[in-house]
């Protein structure tokens, strides 16, 4: 049996009638296959139904933000930088936790329970803001622009990149506050990559061959 398969705690007849042992669940339903894993006895149960609670959520998109709601399993730990899929009326996206509401304050960490609102970011597009100055120019000579992209999409420091007719080598990457796994808040040596999702800002050096200007 896979090590990943789900694991419930039961009463097992065979071997622990009164006290639950752990058991793996070996056919899902209503009537469940499971497997005493201390005696390895083979039965049918029915497993409790997980509790949940439906939850606010705000979500905060290309500076916008509106409501919806997502039902959390009651004993589950949520915390921030956690992403999940959110139904809404309008689409299926990919939000990332920014911060629990719990009662008259914000929390990084809270039992699903205990939350009143989930404050959310969409990932699955981003909008990345960007600072780019011209090539072989002065670095206060400097414009800005957003770029959309897929949430995944990686950027690296010291490559160069095309996307909505911007030419561009990247220089430096700000990370988000939200943002997990990285050791500095701006990253700036060859080959350092942030994907979009994690991005504040987006420092770059304009490859273009036709001449601009700031203003």
């Amino acid at each position: 049996m896979s090590d990943t398969a789900e694991r419930v705690p039961l009463a097992c007849p065979a071997c622990s009638p009164d006290l639950e042992t752990v058991h793996e669940v070996l056919k899902p339903g209503g009537q469940a296959t499971v497997r005493c894993t201390e005696c390895g006895h083979v039965h049918k149960e029915e497993l409790p139904e997980e509790q949940t609670v439906e939850t606010d959520v705000v979500v905060s998109q290309d500076g916008e933000s509106f409501p919806a709601s997502v039902d959390v399993p009651a004993d589950e730990t949520l915390a921030t930088g956690e992403e999940f899929l959110l139904e809404t009326e309008e689409a299926i996206m990919t939000v990332r936790i920014t911060s629990l509401e719990v009662g008259e304050g914000r929390q990084d960490e809270a039992v699903g329970e205990d939350v009143d609102t989930i404050w959310t970011r969409a990932v699955g597009n981003v909008s990345v803001n960007v600072t780019a100055h011209p090539k072989g120019g002065r670095h206060d000579e400097t414009r800005s622009y957003d770029l959309q992209v897929p949430g995944d999409y990686e950027f690296v420091v010291g490559e160069t990149d095309e996307l909505s007719n911007e030419e561009f080598t990247v220089e430096g990457i700000l990370v988000r506050d939200d943002a997990v796994g990285y050791d500095f808040e701006k990253l700036d040596h060859d080959g350092d990559s942030v994907v979009a999702k994690d991005i504040k800002r987006l420092y770059v050096r304009d490859e273009s061959t036709t001449a601009w200007s700031a203003w």
